[in-house]
């Protein structure tokens, strides 16, 4: 259950990042390509199947993007499958203390019944666009914060033009390459997202932590939503057909989804100050938390219950720390790293004209790293982890941002907040959330006290931030005494300008007004020392690396459309051979009664139903990595036969580089999940809707 995108507790290190370009071509069945640079050919040769253009053309239009997840249409009519842990939060939301969804279940008989994920947005990528030219010209002749401005400014402007309905349409600008490419992708957006169906929670998550990044797997973690458009299910004869057997061993297998973030392509010097500084604070400050919140689920049956998906995540996201730093810290991986770094330079070096062109850009990244130690601290506390994830300070956050933003003229305004974005904005800051008070007490006492003790308590920002107050005592004022639980509140306050918000009493309101000069400060510095500098130099990195190596590379991940190939395959490590299939009936034998490998009731109670020779999880050689959680996983006559919801404990250093070898992603296959449905669940409306008999 790795892949779902934690953006909140990723924020840290997603924006301290920076990526720059690896220094040779893809190998094996390495790499998640952009659909307008798939490896055809390739992937015809080795496994000879028939992928042509129309082949990706139907499977790009049935992949559908979550809020940090992906999915696809396997229906007519707007039904989409993913894995359960990328709904679990919307389960929690709709649950409460007298019926939890998510111990028990979300079925439905009807339609009627499905209800709204409030906050879950569906997307659909519908074109791609160059704009290479466009952008790299915005920024031409200029140096640090405001190179980096000019990049925004043009990106907002061109996202902005592309989007004639912006309830309607989501476009965005992404980065390939790390300068190397821009394109503008366009995509047919749904906000009113509902659920249709959820298994148990432990069915889901069966082995719990321990099996985590783990195969023999027994999980069914999926389950399905429906888009919905002014009220009725949206029409979607683009979509997967649903196919209930299972691969074969050596069956060609494709993974269509929006991987979040890898670094393959940093830099040398880029990957020590990450190993160095950046991991290692995030490790610690993230296992703190995850203690603070376990305390908290022992105190109450409802602090148990709305702990769940919070302490999901974040331990999830700790074992993906620990294993990219145990990565960084492998003198084998590293010594890799180098040595392709190496020829690259080597390469640029001996072509003076190239070398003419780009000059030294691995330098100038070298000195760029000095800069990054001195300021991550600040950057990380004052403003990429503010809030420390708490929902009520990023309401209020939000609130405050945009009012500064939109006095001011819209080609003056930071990336992010045109008109049509901040109506959006709007949107979800009116939707109803349940918010639990313990839960964020906890996330803003932790952040204020970790960036007293980082930052120290003579550094004037944190003097004006805490004054004389402690920590705790500060997070209980803030949101004991803040009305921004109340959505109708939102909308007021969304609603007023920078004046009207100082004057309008609310504490946590004021608390962000009080600190946000400095929290933007900090962040022009990382924008005019770390973030623009370090553009420019991947730019000229991207140069060397097309030149050298040709146009036909992938380029890192960044929660785009992506298609990975691989095949169903296990995997031999120290001797022992791991068979590329588990088996319903595996659960049973696994199952000791205690958690967390005790078997959901429903499966205990329709144990006499089940065929246990059905196929429940296997795993294969395609190249995922978070972000791909709940990708539909197809075999080559573009059917669907699984949703991907994990890797192996070796894919935890994929964010850096991918062993074909060893690496392996873990998928819930559609023969169990229609065992499930047919046997365990008794859902014959969504068999008969996926063409099941």
């Amino acid at each position: 259950m790795s892949l779902r995108l934690n953006v909140s507790l990723l924020a840290s290190a997603a924006s301290a990042a920076v990526l720059s370009v690896a220094a040779s071509p893809a190998k094996a069945d390495e790499g998640m390509w952009t659909f307008d640079n798939f490896p055809i050919q390739t992937v015809n040769d080795k496994y000879g199947t028939r992928i042509d253009q129309a082949w990706l053309d139907r499977v790009r239009n049935a992949a559908v993007r979550l809020n940090g997840c992906s999915a696809s249409l396997v229906s007519g009519e707007g039904l989409v499958l993913t894995n359960h842990h990328c709904i679990v939060q919307c389960v929690q939301d709709l649950s409460t203390a007298e019926k939890d969804y998510v111990k028990d279940g979300f079925m439905v008989a009807t339609r009627a019944e499905e209800r709204e994920c409030v906050g879950q947005t569906a997307e659909i990528l519908t074109d791609i666009t160059d704009v290479t030219d466009q952008v790299l010209a915005a920024g031409a002749g200029l140096e640090g914060a405001a190179f980096v401005q000019a990049r925004g400014a043009a990106t907002t402007a061109i996202e902005d033009a592309a989007c004639t309905s912006k309830e309607t349409e989501t476009c965005q600008v992404i980065s390939f390459y790390r300068g190397g490419r821009y394109a503008l992708y366009k995509f047919r957006k749904y906000e009113d997202v509902r659920l249709a169906f959820a298994p148990e929670f432990q069915a889901a998550f069966f082995g719990g932590d321990p099996d985590n990044f783990n195969f023999p797997r027994y999980a069914l973690d999926a389950g399905f939503l429906r888009i919905y458009e002014d009220g009725k299910p949206v029409v979607t004869p683009n979509h997967l057909t649903w196919n209930p057997a299972p691969p074969k061993e050596g069956d060609p297998v494709f993974v269509a989804g929006n991987p979040g973030s890898t670094s393959r392509l940093l830099t040398i010097s880029q990957l020590e100050r990450l190993r160095d500084q950046q991991l290692p604070v995030t490790l610690i400050q993230g296992s703190e938390l995850r203690g603070r919140i376990q305390e908290y689920a022992t105190t109450s049956e409802e602090a148990k219950r709305v702990s769940v998906d919070p302490l999901f995540g974040l331990e999830n996201s700790f074992k993906v720390w620990y294993g990219q730093q145990g990565a960084l810290t492998d003198p084998a991986f590293l010594g890799k790293k180098r040595e392709e770094e190496a020829e690259l330079r080597q390469r640029v070096a001996a072509d003076p004209a190239i070398a003419a062109r780009i000059g030294d850009p691995w330098g100038d990244l070298e000195k760029v790293q000095s800069a990054a130690r001195d300021l991550y601290l600040p950057y990380r506390q004052l403003e990429a982890s503010a809030g420390g994830g708490s929902t009520l300070y990023n309401y209020a956050r939000a609130i405050v941002r945009t009012a500064k933003e939109r006095a001011k003229p819209v080609a003056e305004r930071r990336a992010g907040y045109t008109d049509a974005a901040i109506a959006q904005t709007g949107r979800r800051l009116a939707e109803v959330t349940p918010i639990d008070a313990g839960l964020e007490e906890i996330y803003l006492t932790h952040w204020l006290l970790k960036t007293r003790e980082y930052l120290t308590v003579d550094n004037a920002q944190v003097k004006a931030m805490l004054g004389k107050d402690a920590p705790a005592a500060i997070a209980d004022r803030v949101v004991t005494g803040t009305k921004l639980n109340d959505p109708a509140e939102r909308a007021r306050l969304f609603a007023m300008t920078p004046e009207q918000l100082a004057a309008s009493g609310d504490p946590l309101i004021a608390f962000v007004m009080a600190n946000d000069d400095a929290a933007q400060a900090v962040r022009a510095q990382w924008d005019s020392a770390v973030n623009g500098p370090t553009a420019k130099a991947a730019e000229k990195i991207a140069q060397a690396r097309f030149a050298v190596y040709g146009s036909n590379l992938y380029p890192d991940a960044t929660f785009s459309l992506r298609l990975s190939y691989g095949a169903v395959e296990g995997w031999t490590y120290r001797g022992v051979t791991v068979p590329p299939f588990t088996y319903m009936g595996g659960l049973y034998e696994r199952a000791t009664g205690s958690e967390p490998f005790n078997a959901a009731a429903a499966f205990v109670a329709a144990e006499d139903k089940v065929n246990k020779e059905t196929v429940y999880d296997f795993v294969s050689t395609n190249d995922i990595i978070g972000g791909n959680s709940g990708s539909p996983v197809i075999n080559a006559a573009g059917e669907v036969i699984g949703a991907a919801f994990d890797g192996n404990i070796h894919s935890l250093g994929g964010s850096y580089g991918y062993d074909g070898t060893l690496n392996r992603t873990v998928t819930v296959s559609t023969a169990a999940i229609t065992e499930a449905l047919r046997n365990i669940y008794d859902q014959p409306r969504l068999l008969a809707e996926l063409g099941v008999r």
